[in-house]
C-alpha cells in the first residue's frame, strides 16, 4: 500500500476517553489561567475543575507547563505529512499534511489551541519552555523531511528548509497574538504559500 492511500487509522474507544480527559484538562485550565492568572492556578485547582484527582492528573501531564506545550498534534501532522504522494514538493506535502490532518478538529479544539499559544507567548516562563520544545519539534521534522528526500538528517538544505517552515510556524503564533481573530491553522497555510513562492516583499 503507497504512502498516499493508507487506511486512517481507527482509535479505540479507551483511547477517545483518555483524549477527552485530556481536553477537559486543557479548557478547565485554560478557563482558570484566563480567571486568576498562570501562577496563581495550582494543579490541584485544575483537577478539581476537572472532576479528578491531582493523581491522576499526572497519568496526562507531567508538569502545569506541559498543559501548555503538549498536544497530539506533532504526531497527527508528522503521519498525515508521510502519507502525502510522493510527486509533491516537501513544502506541498506539508501543507497537504496540515489541511488533512487539522480538517476534523473541533472548535473547543481549535479554541484551546488559540488560547495555549496566546499563554506560551505572554507568560515569560512558559515562553523560555516553548523555545525549546520547538527546537525538538524541529528536529522531528528534519527527520521526516530526510526520510522523504533521501538526504541525511544533518543535510545543510534539509536543517535549512525544516527551519523555515518552523520559522513560519512561529510567525503566525506571533500573529494570532496580536490578531486573535485569525485562523491559525489558515495562517499556517497563508505563511507556507508565501514561503513556497519565494519570499519575495516588496515595499508596500
Amino acid at each position: 500500500m503507497s504512502p498516499g492511500n493508507q487506511e486512517p487509522v481507527k482509535i479505540g474507544l479507551r483511547e477517545k476517553k483518555k483524549q477527552k480527559t485530556r481536553l477537559t484538562l486543557q479548557q478547565q485550565a485554560l478557563r482558570l489561567f484566563r480567571e486568576q492568572g498562570y501562577q496563581a492556578t495550582t494543579i490541584e485547582q485544575i483537577a478539581e475543575a476537572s472532576e479528578i484527582s491531582p493523581s491522576t492528573f499526572f497519568r496526562y501531564f507531567a508538569t502545569k507547563e506541559a498543559l501548555v506545550l503538549d498536544d497530539e498534534y506533532d504526531p497527527l501532522l508528522i503521519r498525515a505529512f508521510q502519507k502525502q504522494p510522493r510527486d509533491l514538493t516537501p513544502i506541498q506535502a506539508f501543507r497537504e499534511a496540515l489541511r488533512s490532518g487539522f480538517e476534523a478538529i473541533s472548535s473547543d479544539d481549535k479554541e484551546a489551541l488559540q488560547g495555549r499559544i496566546k499563554l506560551m507567548l505572554s507568560v515569560p516562563e512558559l515562553r523560555a519552555a516553548w523555545l525549546i520544545h520547538q527546537n525538538n519539534t524541529m528536529m522531528l521534522f528534519v527527520t521526516i523531511v530526510s526520510e522523504r528526500t533521501g538526504r541525511s538528517k544533518d543535510d545543510f538544505e534539509v536543517l535549512t528548509f525544516s527551519g523555515a517552515v518552523l520559522g513560519a510556524v512561529m510567525s503566525v503564533q506571533q500573529y494570532c497574538l496580536e490578531h486573535e481573530d485569525a485562523d491559525f491553522i489558515t495562517k499556517v497555510d497563508e505563511a507556507l504559500a508565501y514561503l513556497e513562492a519565494g519570499l519575495s516583499l516588496g515595499k508596500k
